[in-house]
């Protein structure tokens, strides 16, 4: 399969992306939190889940101590259940970053992402947006999370939007670019749609909904919206693009529908940390609760899982 670069081939006629049929959007949305998915393939599902999570900390208060507690929990979830995966990345501020990389060193399976372009508000100049990406990425950044410029986009300054991404991207290098829409700022599915199709062809590599700062954060109306972006652009052109949704996801139940749902709108091969994460700081000790319960019938108390 074809994978997203950066872009390349010119601007995105912003006028092309279609108007959401919000009726629609809530009856499918609505559908995906009927389905029950029982026994060997709920195990399946857990790990699944739990393999896709970017363990999270982003508060004023981190520490490096906290920072490698994070990274020793993401290598090893629950060490008394045997055959649980790693989480896919764990995630933290850009000065942490170094921090990380000496906790999980090379060869770990888990990546390493960081929020920057001055997370969460996007508000600082593009060459200080540039130098703090360059940054994270020259200290052992494998992922990078942008977030967007929302009042450019909310004014209708779609280039701007659309040329800070590509300048991310290519400041990226290899590390992987994933750019925040915070969805809950955008008002309408419709914006939700457009500034999808903006970071898609700006060259992002996952499209992600929020920053988990406000509010208003994932949804499941949100997040198909996103897929049908991601969709759209893999049937015009064959190139995949990844999807992350971020912010209250908690429950282990929600995010078996989100996968349900990605399968359906997506198909088997995003079923895969490659292509599908989950932004969570608390949903993987749920999942982990969950799991222990399917391992001996009876779920364990809050206190054997670690906060962070």
């Amino acid at each position: 399969m074809k994978t997203k670069n950066a872009a390349s081939s010119g601007r995105y006629d912003f006028s092309q992306s279609p108007p959401v049929d919000h009726v629609g959007i809530a009856e499918r949305a609505a559908r995906f939190t009927t389905r029950s998915i029982k026994n060997e393939s709920k195990r399946a599902g857990l790990d699944m889940v739990l393999n896709m999570i970017d363990l999270t900390t982003l508060e004023g208060a981190d520490t490096p101590n906290k920072v490698r507690q994070l990274c020793y929990k993401s290598e090893h979830l629950h060490d008394s259940i045997p055959g649980l995966p790693t989480t896919a990345a764990v995630c933290v501020y850009s000065p942490f970053v170094k921090v990380a990389r000496e906790a999980l060193g090379d060869r770990s399976p888990v990546k390493i992402a960081s929020v920057a372009t001055y997370f969460p508000s996007g508000h600082a100049t593009l060459d200080q947006k540039l130098e703090e990406t360059k940054t994270a990425v020259g200290d052992g950044a494998d992922e990078i999370d942008m977030v967007i410029s929302r009042g450019r986009f909310l004014s209708g300054d779609y280039n701007y939007v659309f040329d800070e991404i590509a300048a991310v991207k290519d400041a990226c290098g290899k590390a992987r670019l994933k750019v925040i829409l915070e969805t809950g700022e955008l008002a309408t599915l419709d914006h939700v749609r457009r500034a999808s199709d903006i970071a898609i062809h700006a060259g992002a590599d996952f499209i992600k909904t929020s920053t988990g700062k406000i509010a208003s954060a994932a949804t499941i109306p949100v997040t198909l919206v996103m897929l049908l972006a991601i969709r759209d652009h893999y049937f015009k052109t064959g190139q995949m693009v990844g999807m992350k949704p971020a912010g209250g996801i908690s429950k282990s139940k929600l995010a078996l529908h989100y996968l349900v749902m990605v399968k359906e709108t997506l198909g088997q091969e995003w079923l895969d940390n490659q292509w599908f994460r989950f932004g969570a700081s608390s949903l993987a000790n749920d999942v982990l609760m969950q799991v222990a319960k399917l391992e001996s019938g009876h779920y364990q108390a809050a206190q054997y899982f670690s906060k962070d």
